[in-house]
């Protein structure tokens, strides 16, 4: 059969092609026959859906490693707001809590655990989900059953096995009995038989049960890592992945450092890659180079540390759609807590009540003792619903513009919220506040991109919008990074970390999850607040642009922003 006469399912032609491997781009067609690329060059058959790609750039689908998706995408199969950003593959399981292994009398106990980790609602949990497997396996069963518009697949996580087997014993400091290390390890094995893509764990003690203590595995000695990271040897795959416990680095960060040390020992026995977030934190503003030079060490021993970091500031986004910095200041400010945004709007636009929030926000009252009303109004900074800025110094905060316009920081918030319709929004980053020191992560060999958090905390912060941000501001806007290695730290890296073969990649016999970019035009909108969880539960989402075309297994699955209908998604197994 002559070139002409092969008869494509989906052809995207005159396109720049970045291939996600960080060599350069180059024009070139994309022929698609069922979920695969069958040709890249000069496609000279017709296809059944064709795309014009002139002037665009076209990429493998974006792989994000680190989102807590696992109850949401079971009532939301697009997998929004990541599908607004190119995003076509994701792994779930994060930070060690998962809804499998799980007994029938535990299933309240591990909603409630990840609402209290991830803030992703317990009722919504309870039932947006079906609830019926018991293992592993047979949750990635559920996973597969479930229609998808992305690529799922997921770790398994420390809390649902260690809280399988010791129960409530599984939150103190004693370090597991060696048949109870045992029989985690047959729960862990069952996984990764099962198709798991690796094993997660949280350290940190921030991470805690609805009743405030640390959460299963959070005090779990070395000799128990160890032989979870012993079965992940044996099978020759999958990741370990921790939430580190570097909030008590101790003096001359010994704790820090034997949390890495620990990492890299796991790496080294097992053979498996290992890897855990890092950002850096205003309070202990050299702990990340601190880490980093953990991580240099230990690999330079045969260890393969991956640590993930983020590209902008984590921030709890603020705004009249959910909370504001004065939610509790007065009276009149806790009296919009019951009502809908536009009776929000309405009370602001009363001369009466406007004046009164003004009033109440400039003298809040004082709560639980000395405890402010407010949070720190030196540390926000709007965020436009057109083009939200990130980066922004002292002269662009809430209160420097309030100063500059001669008017307190609540005046000019209830101005600019009255003038955009409610839709502005304020940010107070957290973590990961200084762009020099993101600089510095992001040059570092070791650093794999990741923590977008898609899923989790979802009445607190949007990161998974990372993406198109890491796209547009880092290599579109600044040239800190070419296009080439800009889509490879987003595509083949991060596939290539978890082990997801002819992922990550826009080469002959991949398979075919393909954005299609009009560069000039990648922006995000703003933050917004929607109740669209089970029982009306609200989150935050956000939205992006420029991607003209989203295509998941061969299939198209975004047009300019908009859900085609296709969820030709499948289950990620380590073991395909």
């Amino acid at each position: 059969m002559s070139g002409t006469e092969i008869k494509y399912d989906l052809v995207i032609r005159g396109g720049s092609v970045v291939d996600g491997t960080g060599a350069p781009s180059k024009l070139a067609d994309v022929g698609i026959i069922g979920d695969r690329v069958v040709k890249l060059g000069l496609v000279e058959g017709t296809g059944e859906t064709e795309i014009d790609a002139t002037g665009k750039l076209v990429t493998p689908g974006f792989v994000d490693i680190h989102t807590h998706l696992d109850a949401q995408l079971a009532w939301d199969p697009i997998g929004s707001s990541s599908c607004w950003h190119g995003i076509t593959s994701v792994v779930m399981g994060n930070c060690g809590v998962t809804f499998a292994p799980v007994k029938t009398e535990d299933i309240e106990f591990i909603a409630e655990v990840m609402e209290s980790v991830e803030d992703i609602p317990k009722d919504a949990i309870l039932e947006g989900l079906p609830w019926n497997w018991r293992s592993y396996g047979e949750y990635l069963n559920f996973i597969d059953a479930t229609p998808k518009g992305i690529n799922v697949g997921g770790m398994v996580g420390h809390v649902a096995v260690r809280w399988h087997v010791m129960g409530e014993s599984s939150l103190e400091e004693e370090p597991a009995s060696s048949e109870q290390i045992s029989s985690m390890c047959e729960l862990v094995d069952e996984a990764m038989t099962a198709g798991a893509l690796g094993f997660s764990t949280s350290r940190t003690l921030l991470h805690r049960t609805p009743d405030g203590r640390p959460i299963p595995g959070t005090f779990a000695d070395d000799d128990e890592l160890f032989a979870f990271a012993d079965v992940l040897g044996e099978h020759g795959r999958g990741v370990f992945e921790s939430a580190p416990r570097f909030e008590k680095a101790g003096a001359d960060w010994e704790g820090l450092k034997h949390e890495i040390e620990t990492l890299g020992e796991i790496t080294r026995r097992s053979g498996r890659p290992s890897t855990f977030g890092l950002v850096y934190n205003a309070v202990r503003p050299d702990m990340s180079d601190v880490a980093l030079s953990a991580v240099e060490a230990e690999n330079a021993l045969g260890a393969q540390l991956r640590p993930q970091t983020t590209c902008r500031p984590i921030g709890v986004v603020l705004g009249i759609q959910h909370r504001t910095p004065w939610a509790r200041a007065g009276v009149t400010w806790r009296s919009l807590r019951k009502m809908s945004v536009q009776q929000r709007l309405e009370t602001i636009r009363n001369p009466e009540l406007r004046a009164r929030l003004i009033h109440e926000g400039n003298n809040p009252e004082k709560v639980h003792g000395n405890g402010s009303a407010m949070v720190d109004l030196s540390r926000l900074y709007l965020l436009d619903a057109e083009n939200p800025n990130y980066r922004v110094g002292q002269e662009g905060t809430l209160e420097a513009l309030a100063t500059a316009a001669g008017i307190s920081p609540v005046e000019y918030f209830l101005n600019a919220t009255d003038e955009s319709d409610g839709s502005v929004m304020l940010s107070l980053p957290i973590l990961n506040q200084d762009y020099e020191a993101i600089e510095t992560m992001l040059d570092h060999g070791s650093i794999v991109m990741g923590l977008a958090d898609a899923g989790a905390h979802v009445g607190q912060i949007m990161d998974s919008s990372q993406p198109t941000y890491f796209l547009s501001h880092w290599v579109r806007d600044t040239g800190y990074f070419t296009i080439e290695e800009g889509i490879r730290r987003i595509t083949s890296d991060t596939a290539d970390l978890f082990g997801l073969k002819n992922r990550g990649r826009l080469v002959e016999g991949a398979y075919a999850d393909i954005n299609v970019i009009d560069w000039d035009k990648l922006s995000l909108s703003g933050p917004e607040y929607v109740h669209d969880f089970p029982g009306g539960a609200g989150r935050y989402i956000q939205r992006g642009a420029g991607y003209d075309a989203t295509v998941v297994n061969g299939e198209l699955f975004m047009q300019n922003g908009e859900h085609t209908g296709a969820l030709a998604g499948v289950t990620l197994r380590s073991n395909d």
